[in-house]
Protein backbone atom coordinates (compact mmCIF):
# COMPACT_ATOMS: atom_id res chain seq x y z
CA UNK A 1 0.00 0.00 0.00
CA UNK A 2 1.13 3.26 -0.44
CA UNK A 3 2.61 4.96 2.53
CA UNK A 4 3.79 8.97 2.61
CA UNK A 5 8.00 8.57 4.10
CA UNK A 6 8.28 5.12 1.26
CA UNK A 7 9.34 4.96 -2.22
CA UNK A 8 5.50 5.32 -4.20
CA UNK A 9 5.30 4.89 -7.99
CA UNK A 10 7.04 7.98 -9.45
CA UNK A 11 8.44 8.83 -6.37
CA UNK A 12 11.63 7.70 -4.59
CA UNK A 13 10.91 10.29 -1.76
CA UNK A 14 7.57 8.90 -0.69
CA UNK A 15 6.18 12.48 -0.20
CA UNK A 16 3.14 12.69 1.15
CA UNK A 17 1.18 13.95 -2.35
CA UNK A 18 3.15 11.17 -4.38
CA UNK A 19 1.60 8.48 -2.36
CA UNK A 20 -1.63 9.89 -2.39
CA UNK A 21 -1.71 10.19 -5.86
CA UNK A 22 -0.56 6.67 -6.47
CA UNK A 23 -3.15 5.35 -3.87
CA UNK A 24 -6.13 6.94 -5.35
CA UNK A 25 -4.59 6.00 -8.94
CA UNK A 26 -4.85 2.65 -8.41
CA UNK A 27 -7.73 1.14 -10.62
CA UNK A 28 -11.32 1.15 -8.79
CA UNK A 29 -10.05 3.39 -5.83
CA UNK A 30 -11.85 6.83 -6.68
CA UNK A 31 -14.80 4.97 -8.07
CA UNK A 32 -15.29 3.01 -4.40
CA UNK A 33 -14.89 6.67 -2.43
CA UNK A 34 -17.29 8.02 -5.13
CA UNK A 35 -19.86 5.62 -4.15
CA UNK A 36 -19.57 5.83 -0.18
CA UNK A 37 -19.54 9.45 -0.71
CA UNK A 38 -23.64 9.17 0.19
CA UNK A 39 -23.55 6.66 2.83
CA UNK A 40 -22.41 3.17 3.79
CA UNK A 41 -22.94 0.31 1.47
CA UNK A 42 -22.11 -3.71 1.96
CA UNK A 43 -19.66 -5.46 0.25
CA UNK A 44 -22.26 -6.74 -2.69
CA UNK A 45 -24.27 -3.45 -3.07
CA UNK A 46 -20.72 -1.53 -3.50
CA UNK A 47 -19.66 -4.22 -5.82
CA UNK A 48 -22.75 -3.49 -7.97
CA UNK A 49 -22.39 0.02 -8.34
CA UNK A 50 -18.61 -0.60 -8.94
CA UNK A 51 -19.70 -2.16 -12.32
CA UNK A 52 -19.51 -6.07 -10.65
CA UNK A 53 -15.83 -5.44 -10.37
CA UNK A 54 -13.82 -8.60 -9.39
CA UNK A 55 -14.65 -9.91 -5.87
CA UNK A 56 -11.14 -9.90 -5.43
CA UNK A 57 -10.05 -6.61 -6.86
CA UNK A 58 -12.71 -4.73 -4.53
CA UNK A 59 -11.46 -7.02 -1.38
CA UNK A 60 -7.94 -5.97 -1.59
CA UNK A 61 -8.63 -2.27 -2.24
CA UNK A 62 -11.07 -2.08 0.72
CA UNK A 63 -7.81 -3.18 2.88
CA UNK A 64 -6.17 -0.61 1.13
CA UNK A 65 -8.43 2.37 1.79
CA UNK A 66 -8.67 0.80 5.07
CA UNK A 67 -5.13 0.70 5.93
CA UNK A 68 -4.93 4.69 4.97
CA UNK A 69 -7.53 5.32 6.96
CA UNK A 70 -9.69 6.50 4.39
CA UNK A 71 -12.63 3.50 4.69
CA UNK A 72 -13.78 1.77 7.77
CA UNK A 73 -15.94 -1.25 7.60
CA UNK A 74 -19.05 -0.56 10.73
CA UNK A 75 -20.29 -3.06 13.39
CA UNK A 76 -23.22 -3.47 11.52
CA UNK A 77 -21.09 -4.78 8.07
CA UNK A 78 -21.17 -1.83 5.44
CA UNK A 79 -18.37 -0.25 4.47
CA UNK A 80 -18.47 3.76 5.41
CA UNK A 81 -16.09 6.62 4.67
CA UNK A 82 -14.18 7.48 7.59
CA UNK A 83 -13.76 11.40 7.99
CA UNK A 84 -10.29 11.44 6.25
CA UNK A 85 -12.13 9.63 3.24
CA UNK A 86 -14.72 12.44 3.57
CA UNK A 87 -11.90 14.81 3.60
CA UNK A 88 -10.21 13.36 0.56
CA UNK A 89 -14.32 13.13 -1.30
CA UNK A 90 -13.96 16.82 -0.97
CA UNK A 91 -10.55 17.37 -2.01
CA UNK A 92 -11.59 15.65 -5.37
CA UNK A 93 -14.72 18.35 -5.64
CA UNK A 94 -12.23 20.85 -7.63
CA UNK A 95 -10.31 18.21 -10.16
CA UNK A 96 -14.10 17.09 -10.62
CA UNK A 97 -14.81 20.58 -11.57
CA UNK A 98 -11.93 20.70 -13.93
CA UNK A 99 -12.63 17.82 -15.93
CA UNK A 100 -16.03 19.02 -16.59
CA UNK A 101 -14.54 21.98 -18.19
CA UNK A 102 -11.87 19.99 -19.90
CA UNK A 103 -14.57 17.74 -21.38
CA UNK A 104 -16.72 20.86 -22.61
CA UNK A 105 -13.89 22.67 -23.99
CA UNK A 106 -13.07 19.18 -25.98
CA UNK A 107 -14.09 19.22 -29.57
CA UNK A 108 -17.23 16.63 -30.17
CA UNK A 109 -16.16 13.05 -31.21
Amino acid sequence: MPTPGRRVRGSSTGRPIMAALDLFGRRWTLRIIWELHEGPLGFRTLQQRCDDMSSSVLRQRLVELTEAGIVEQTAEGPYTLTPLGQDAREALRPLSAWSDRWAASLPPS
